[in-house]
């Protein structure tokens, strides 16, 4: 296939988007078996069938999903062009990518997005999640500008990227209200035993956590492990067990769900990184944030007394 037909892509994305021939024909305001002919030249333009049919449902076939996901990004970047044609040059605003591993602290990502935001242009940021390689294969193919990760890049990548150390901050131990205190005297080693939220292990923070706590002969007792850091946070405030949160930030994240500061441990570091596809980047809003190290100014604050 040398060209793509857009005007059929657009077709076979209504009906994707929209789940069936009949809803894409009223947003298309064209005829059911139009919408079908479209769809069959894009197929054999492609080489591979883009749906199956189960029961009266069109779904989608595994190139269909892979052509679906193209397809979101081409009429995305084309409604924006038309935005930014019509805003004229001075309120157009900088776009920036960036993809955020699954595990990456949302409050750290936060603040070290932070300088993004420039005072004297607008910009259009767009968040995606994923794990490294998905968020590296698109880095590599410049559909993202930078990559958030608590981890350096893998070793074993054939994708050219770079890695740039962002900092590191310290471990800040939190617990709804009565927990906290009884954890808060003869703290570290009060840890031992006690009930514990922590992150799967695929994570990078657990494997930080679990290196400290051997270093300090802690065993907790693992009550639950979370791939989802809210619903972590939601059962520490039903006084579930303590969890352990990155220094920087965690203070807004404890009064958030009314949890109280017990302990930090500065000798628990988690360590945040950048991925960009040049060893120097030349867009502005990235530059900003690979320079940036106020977010770090919050790292590691004391406990509250008791």
């Amino acid at each position: 296939m040398d060209w793509l037909n857009y005007h059929h892509l657009r077709y076979f994305w209504t009906v994707a988007r929209e789940g069936s021939l009949a809803r894409a024909a009223a947003v298309l305001h064209v005829s059911q078996p139009s919408i079908s002919g479209q769809i069959r030249e894009l197929e054999a333009a492609v080489g591979q069938p883009l749906f199956r049919r189960q029961g009266r449902n069109n779904i989608l076939t595994e190139t269909g999903q892979l052509v679906q996901r193209y397809a979101d990004d081409i009429f995305l970047l084309g409604g924006e062009l038309l935005n930014e044609l019509q805003a004229g040059p001075a309120a157009r605003a900088l776009r920036v990518r960036v993809g955020m591993t699954d595990s990456f602290p949302r409050l750290v990502a936060n603040e070290i997005l932070r300088p993004l935001f420039l005072p004297e242009r607008p910009v259009h940021l767009v968040c995606r999640d994923g794990k490294a390689e998905e968020l590296l294969t698109q880095l590599a193919a410049h559909r993202l500008d930078v990559v958030l990760a608590e981890e350096p890049p893998p070793g074993k990548t054939s994708l050219r990227v770079f890695d740039h150390p962002l900092g590191s901050a310290g471990c800040l131990f939190g617990a709804a209200d009565k927990i906290a205190r009884q954890l808060r005297a003869g703290f570290p080693s009060s840890l031992h035993g006690a009930p514990a939220l922590l992150p799967t292990e695929s994570s990078p923070m657990r494997r930080v956590v679990e290196t400290w706590f051997k270093v300090h002969a802690i065993r907790p007792r693992v009550v639950a492990e979370f791939d989802d850091p809210a619903l972590m946070k939601v059962m520490a405030a039903e006084g579930r067990g303590f969890l352990v949160l990155p220094a920087t930030a965690a203070t807004s994240a404890l009064k958030r769900y009314g949890l109280q500061a017990f302990g930090v441990a500065g000798d628990c570091r988690v360590r945040f990184h950048a991925y960009t596809a040049e060893r120097r980047t030349g867009h502005p809003a990235v530059a900003a944030l690979l320079q940036s190290k106020a977010w770090l100014t919050a790292d590691d604050p004391p406990a509250k007394p008791a």
